[in-house]
């Protein structure tokens, strides 16, 4: 007869893992909404664990401590990736597609919590420091002609008014409109600033 329970060697795959990976998930989501909205020395372990439906020893268990929870979510490595995962003739497409559909489809905001560094003090130049480097600079190392750089900040800052209409001011029209149709009207402006002219 053979056991159902993993040996010492075996990896622990399926439900259990999926629920860990949904958890940390619920972790990062409720941190990120809470550094939306209250400053970083304003937010403690509790008010994260109770927005993410866990106990606070949970979010210690994933993370190690609020410090290296916040290094986490400070980061833009991760999303920086994804938003920018696309060969360059089809970048912008890409960059306000992903943008709109992890904000309406996921409840996450892969570049947006930049627009609240002011209210983290000595945190919010951390949080300025990684955008610029992870996300901006990221993205003007891959593009090609003069004026790079400035061709990046202006497609992220053309994707952050998107963002912040749709996600935080929650535009009413914008709204109504299928992501896909959004993205038919929006994607040729940001990747006019990707192509060189």
């Amino acid at each position: 007869m053979t056991s159902s329970t993993p040996g010492p060697h075996r990896h622990v795959t399926g439900p259990a893992r999926r629920d860990a990976e949904a958890t940390k998930a619920a972790i990062t989501r409720a941190a990120r909404h809470l550094l939306a909205r209250h400053a970083h020395a304003d937010i403690t372990l509790r008010a994260v664990a109770e927005r993410a439906g866990v106990s606070p020893p949970l979010v210690l268990k994933y993370f190690g401590s609020k410090d290296a929870l916040f290094a986490q979510i400070m980061s833009f490595e991760a999303d920086a990736a994804a938003i920018l995962d696309a060969p360059l003739e089809g970048l912008g497409r890409h960059m306000v597609h992903h943008l709109l559909t992890s904000q309406a489809e996921q409840g996450a905001d892969p570049i947006l919590r930049i627009v609240f560094a002011p209210l983290h003090r000595e945190h919010g130049y951390v949080l300025r420091a990684n955008f610029r480097t992870q996300v901006v600079r990221r993205l003007g190392e891959r593009l090609p002609g003069a004026d790079a750089g400035l061709r990046a900040e202006m497609a992220v800052a053309m994707l952050l008014g998107l963002g912040v209409m749709y996600g935080i001011a929650r535009g009413p029209h914008l709204r109504a409109m299928a992501i896909p149709e959004i993205t038919d009207r929006y994607a040729p402006a940001v990747q006019a600033c990707l192509t060189p002219g």
